[in-house]
């Protein structure tokens, strides 16, 4: 097969999509106003029905799994079990010896209470919905830039497999070690998060590790024993304050005190508070030293033999890197965007994907081939149309690059 038919083949797979807007807005929309917050395990199912009819034919097989339960601390300090939707798994010529991994979420972070269910044209050209960047568009973007890719020559060439998990906006908790297994014997990663708000694609992220600090203290009666009591709300707030004042400006290290529980009745000393906290951090060894520096807040506070102090939580998303081999991926798109008149840059960015993850065992990836918009994780949430069959022939001509070039 000689360059120009591989390129006549490309071609003709663009102009394909250019023809595939309208069905791929559809889709979304289908998509987006099925609701599949991660702890709503029948919608993320409901979402993987839709997906797997979607990919018939399209792979070799499709099977889903199901994904072990996210064991988290609940509001009482407790450890729960709360199940998860299952994982969707797709793949084409698995046997062949170069293999490149694809990889998007079905979940989202608006729950079924949440007021933000149903998707809009806020005006022409934007669609407002749940998850319409974050990450539905993306998962439309992979799947229609697979159907353009497999019109190719090339496409004989590398085999491909697609992960669709459950969880990731908890940290993938219970996806994770499928994930790695699923991606360790392949060449490269591609991940379909959204690009930023200007069409710049990530770089290197941050580390991101979500904790728990639970504190239990003496219960009494506010007006007849009010002294007898340990208030651990109070007690907690002065823990708190002092991470918070971990931070500083300029930093590359945050801590972000994002929920806190505690108390009932006025009447009553609260003897429990439980805080909730995420840390990020660019380096391996800055993640453990904010870890630390936590650890000692906790263990001041808690020489107080009055109160019991707990830490629980890890670094779920290691620092995501740019190695050698990302470079390289990072090459073939920035050479297959100038094909396209499509502008890109880079930027590094302090959010975390299971982009991260891959980067921890090795993985060289790129995880912002997603489409373009804004307000992700609020009721703004917003895509731009035009930039699902942009992002799609973007990538599509990317897999078909990588493909008829030599491993990285």
């Amino acid at each position: 097969m000689s360059p120009l038919e591989h390129s006549s083949s490309l071609e003709t797979a663009l102009r394909w999509l250019d023809q595939q807007s309208d069905t791929m807005l559809k889709l979304l929309i289908q998509l987006c106003d099925q609701n599949s917050g991660t702890f709503n395990a029948t919608g993320v199912s409901q979402v993987a029905d839709i997906l797997q009819q979607q990919y018939q034919g399209l792979g070799d097989h499709c099977e889903r799994q199901a994904t072990p339960p996210a064991c988290l601390l609940n509001d009482l300090g407790q450890e729960e079990s709360f199940p998860l939707g299952p994982n969707l798994l797709v793949e084409a010529r698995p046997n062949l010896a170069r293999r490149f991994f694809l990889c998007i979420h079905m979940d989202t972070v608006f729950d079924e209470q949440h007021p933000f269910q149903k998707c809009r044209i806020s005006e022409p050209g934007i669609l407002n919905g749940p998850g319409v960047i974050d990450a539905k568009g993306g998962q439309v973007v992979m799947l229609y830039a697979l159907r353009a890719f497999e019109m190719t020559m090339a496409a004989k060439n590398v085999g491909w497999r697609v992960f669709m998990n459950p969880d990731e906006e908890i940290g993938s908790l219970g996806s994770t070690p499928r994930l790695l297994e699923l991606a360790r014997d392949c060449e490269l990663g591609l991940l379909f998060e959204p690009v930023l708000p200007d069409g710049s694609m990530v770089a290197a992220r941050k580390g991101s590790g979500n904790f728990t600090i639970v504190c239990r203290g003496q219960s009494a009666h506010s007006g007849r024993d009010f002294h007898a009591g340990r208030n651990a709300v109070v007690h907690l707030a002065k823990v708190l304050i002092a991470i918070d004042q971990l931070n500083s400006e300029p930093s590359d290290v945050t801590y972000n005190v994002g929920r806190v529980q505690g108390g009932g009745p006025v009447n009553m000393v609260p003897d429990l508070a439980v805080a909730r906290l995420n840390i990020r951090a660019q380096d391996p060894q800055a993640c453990d030293e904010a870890v630390a520096a936590v650890q000692t807040i906790i263990d001041q506070h808690g020489a107080n033999p009055d109160y019991q102090l707990q830490l629980d939580g890890v670094f779920s998303s290691p620092p995501k890197v740019v190695d050698s081999g990302t470079v390289k991926i990072q090459q073939v798109i920035q050479r297959c965007a100038s094909s396209l008149q499509l502008p890109l840059s880079w930027r590094d960015t302090g959010g975390a994907s299971d982009g991260n993850k891959l980067s921890g065992i090795g993985i060289p990836n790129v995880d912002t081939l997603g489409p373009v918009g804004n307000h992700l994780h609020s009721s703004k949430e917003f895509l731009v149309t035009e930039s699902l069959v942009q992002r799609a022939k973007l990538a599509a001509a990317v897999l078909h690059d990588l493909a008829v070039s030599q491993p990285l």
